[in-house]
């Protein structure tokens, strides 16, 4: 019997391929299913590890199998092939729907996540196994994605996503950074694999944002590389440039019926807050967080892409 929260079996076929030692002689991997439920479980009501029902198993096997596979990437592979099969031509994926419009855009936001007292006091030095151990000066600046802000301590996930509401890629951060800053950072980790040859898909035909992202270096970033801007332009900015009369230059196009679908990312934000373990942070590693968001999308692309036939059918 499948339980709340858990995947129905029409989604369980749909990922249980792509699992890490399917198919491979041994009883260690034979319950993934079991242990998949168990993370879902504690992601969508936010219970501590130990709390887990005893049907799911050891709350330690659940836990760092979960821990294992945020580091290793397993999450975001399995999240990779899903949108790999949307943009190869699944008449359910919203990429190919898109490129029968002949555009693809793609919608940008941040949500601040608050986070609970248990997500701080990690260790300053991190793990051996650590993903981000010897990462990049952007990366150790960030550390473990915890900052100040009004709501006190709270991480923020910066976030892309396509016209039906599903998350595409995100980067965390504190709570207190500011979304302009994030903006060129996250468009350019966009990448959406193709089936076989040929290089990933990096470059959206449109940006829908909101004020937030109204700069000039933001807009400057999108015309080199050939994007469609609909930004909304803050009453300052606009102010200022009727200031200066001529030199303040042309106003920049905005597209009203555009910026209407670009709240399509703030319904991706409450499906994904949706699960406690996303909208309040309990991990003290950041790369543990990302792979609670990461197998949170990867359910909200299942819901979206997977439908259990019906029993009368």
């Amino acid at each position: 019997m499948v339980r709340r929260h858990e995947l129905m079996d029409a989604q369980w076929r749909k990922i249980e391929p792509l699992l890490p030692g399917n198919g491979k002689p041994g009883g260690q991997w034979t319950d993934h299913r079991r242990v998949i439920n168990g993370v879902l479980f504690r992601a969508r009501t936010g219970v501590p590890w130990p709390d887990l029902p005893e049907r799911y198993g050891p709350w330690q096997t659940v836990y760092e199998r979960h821990r294992r596979w945020s580091g290793d990437g397993t999450w975001k592979a399995i999240l990779q092939e899903l949108q790999i099969e949307a943009d190869a031509g699944d008449p359910d994926g919203t990429l190919a729907r898109q490129a029968e419009r002949r555009e693809w855009a793609v919608n940008i936001d941040s949500t601040s996540c608050r986070a609970h007292q248990h997500a701080a006091g990690a260790p300053r030095r991190p793990p051996a196994d650590h993903p981000q151990k010897g990462a990049g000066r952007v990366r150790k600046q960030m550390g473990e994605a915890l900052g100040r802000s009004r709501g006190g301590l709270t991480s923020k996930v910066h976030l892309l996503s396509d016209d039906r509401a599903r998350p595409l890629h995100w980067l965390t951060s504190p709570g207190q950074r500011g979304d302009s800053p994030m903006f060129a950072p996250v468009l350019d980790g966009l990448r959406i694999r193709r089936r076989g040859a040929g290089r990933p898909r990096s470059r959206p035909d449109r940006v829908r944002g909101d004020k937030a992202y109204s700069s000039r270096d933001n807009r400057a970033y999108l015309r080199r590389r050939g994007i469609k801007a609909t930004i909304a332009q803050p009453d300052d900015q606009r102010a200022h440039r009727m200031r200066r009369g001529q030199a303040g230059g042309r106003p920049p196009a905005f597209d009203k019926a555009q910026y209407r679908r670009r709240n399509a990312v703030e319904r991706c934000v409450n499906k994904w807050k949706q699960f406690r373990a996303v909208a309040t942070r309990y991990d003290k590693r950041d790369y543990i967080f990302n792979g609670t968001l990461t197998v949170t999308a990867i359910v909200i692309w299942l819901r979206d892409t997977v439908q259990e036939p019906s029993e009368t059918a």
